[in-house]
Parts: C-alpha cells; structure tokens; sequence
C-alpha cells in the first residue's frame, strides 16, 4: 500500500429542507387550518479516528464529500427526511488543519474520536409554525438553512514510541528489520526508505512501536533532500534513537547535523529523550572502535550505546534502553492518583 501524509479534501454537509405551506380541506371537516410540516435537518460532515489504518492513501482517490439535503417539509403536518450524514474515517494520529494549513481544527488522538467538521443546516418551519390568534390562516414559511462547506487539510503523524534518526544509510531500516517483523527496503544507497515504516517491536515481554523514517541531511529544514515533513512522525514519540554511522569519517558532523535539524524545526522535538547509538560496530576493529566511541561521546556530552543492527551486537541492550525511556514517559503522563485521607 502507498504510504501518504497528506490529503486535501473538500466537504460540504446538506442544506435543511423548507418548510411547507399547506392548508387542511376535507370534506365534511368544517374547520381546516394551516397544516405544513417543517423541512428536515442536512446531512453532518465527521471525521472518526479508527483502527487498522496508517495511511491517508484513501484520500488520494475520493476528496470530495458532500453529504445529503433534507427533504422539504409536507402537508398534514409531515417533516422531511433528515439528509445522512458522511463520515470520514481516518487513521488515528491524523491531525485535521484549516485551509491555511496552519490552524489545527482537530487532532485525532485517540482510537474511537468523534469531531464534527461541518454541521447540516436546520430545516425550515411549515406555515403551521406561526399560526396565532390574529392569523390563523399564515401563508408563509421558512426556507432551510443552507450547508457548510469548506477546504481541509489531513495531515498525518504516526503514533510511536520509538523514533528512528539518523544520516542516510545509518543503519534505521536495518535495525528495524533485525529487530521486528516489518519489512523495509534495505539497500546501500542513500534514500532507500522514502516513507516512514513501523514495525512492532518486543524485549523481556514487552511491545512497543518503533517508527523507521527517511534519512537527514544538512539543509533538510530549508526543503534539500526529502525534506523535513517526515520528522512531524516523530513528534509524538516518548523517545528518539539517534543512530550514527560508525564506520564514517566524519562522525562529529554526522552527529552535529542531525542535532542541527531537530532545532531548525522547532517545536519541542530536540527537548525529547534521545539515546544516542553508534552503529554498524561490526565492521570496526577495537581501536577504531575505542576512537568513534570517544569522538561520539565527546559530541554529545554523554553516555553513549554501540550496535550492529546487521550482526544483531547488542540490540537487546538497545531495546532495554528504550523500553525504560518509554515507561518513564508514561510515568510523566499519568495522571497523580489522589490521595485518600484515610489511612489503615
């Protein structure tokens, strides 16, 4: 299935019905009277976060959404038909922006969501409606209330516990692949991965997600490369997992860049934990080993992890690393449990 981000999509909810005017006259009933029904409510827009999605692909190929008018109201004091409703199933993490792009209207968080993007206008009153002392024989009524419509923006961020940074060709989709059963390509090549990839990983009886996106190069918050759309997966990972590329020769400015984007692109993303890795030590020997360790370290400023994604070296210890990182986050978003005054 083609992976996609980002939708446009166009919905517009239904116009209410008007109201009818109708007279009662029949035979042998000597006192009619006004008797026009009201018009029925249009159709709602809603946007519902659901399961086993991970894609806006199905937006690519239906944008427009219109949902149905309400039927004009009848006489013997019959309403219209409220028109239905069109729900637009997206995947959860989708978050739904106005026009400009910018205003966030809705942020699909959570399996279930309900949001009502445009609201179905209100059918008409029947002339029954303003009958009264002083006219009882009205000859109006009131037409529906038209429909909403407007321009969106889906945009996607998956749902992870776990972001993978990283150069092009660190070793992110290696790992991913060594260490669950998701599949991505795999070449040595740059840009191999050209769209996020997630993968269900486990350690000690424990699962977690782990979102694989494409590689980063200097500039990528200005547009070079594949851009830095791609870092919005990762803003709502508890940790990220910063894999550098051992066997470079340049590892302090492999290490400088990525940090360098994640403060280009705002926002709270360089404030989350991150556990540093130098990858791909199988193809180092001791004292390269010893000398990229202590040229990362000194980088960062802080401990460090080695791994060989490919020969499987230590990443178990990696995933034990992450797994507490992603408990202690859990911890922080817990809510405090109140204290109860009695004590046994």
């Amino acid at each position: 299935m083609k992976f996609l981000d980002l939708a446009k999509v166009y919905i517009r909810s239904g116009a209410g019905g008007g109201g009818c005017i109708s007279f009662r006259r029949e035979k042998y009933i000597e006192f009619g009277g006004p008797d026009g029904g009201d018009g029925g409510g249009g159709g709602s827009v809603w946007a519902l976060a659901v399961d086993g999605l991970n894609t806006l692909i199905d937006f690519r190929y239906q944008q427009h959404f219109f949902a149905k008018n309400g039927q004009p109201g009848m006489g013997k004091q019959r309403t219209g038909k409220d028109g239905g409703d069109i729900v637009l199933r997206v995947p959860v993490g989708t978050e739904i922006l106005d026009e400009d792009e910018e205003t966030v209207l809705a942020d699909m968080t959570e399996l279930g969501q309900r949001v009502e993007l445009a609201r179905g206008g209100n059918g008409g009153w029947g002339n029954l409606h303003f009958k009264s002392a002083t006219n009882q024989a009205p000859r109006r009524s009131n037409p529906g209330q038209d429909g909403v419509e407007r321009t969106l923006w889906l945009r996607l961020k998956l749902i992870a516990d776990v972001g993978l940074l990283g150069l092009p060709n660190a070793g992110k989709s290696t790992f991913l692949a060594a260490t669950s059963n998701a599949r991505p390509k795999v070449a040595d090549y740059p840009f191999t991965t050209l769209h996020p990839n997630l993968g269900v990983v486990g350690v000690d009886n424990t699962e977690f997600v782990v979102a694989d996106i494409p590689g980063l190069i200097e500039g990528a918050h200005e547009g070079r490369g594949l851009g830095h759309r791609f870092l919005g997966h990762v803003e709502r990972c508890a940790v990220l997992m910063h894999l550098v590329d051992g066997t470079s020769e340049t590892i302090t400015e492999d290490y400088n860049t990525i940090i360098g984007e994640l403060e280009a692109y705002g926002g709270a993303l360089a404030d989350r934990p991150r556990i540093t890795v130098l990858n791909k030590i199988d193809a180092l020997d001791e004292e390269e080993l010893a000398s990229a360790s202590a040229e990362l370290e000194k980088s960062c400023g802080g401990e460090i992890m080695t791994m060989s994604g490919v020969a499987q070296t230590n990443t178990v210890d990696v995933l034990r690393a992450l797994r507490e990182q992603i408990d202690d986050d859990r911890l922080r978003q817990k809510p405090a449990e109140e204290e109860s005054p009695w004590q046994p």
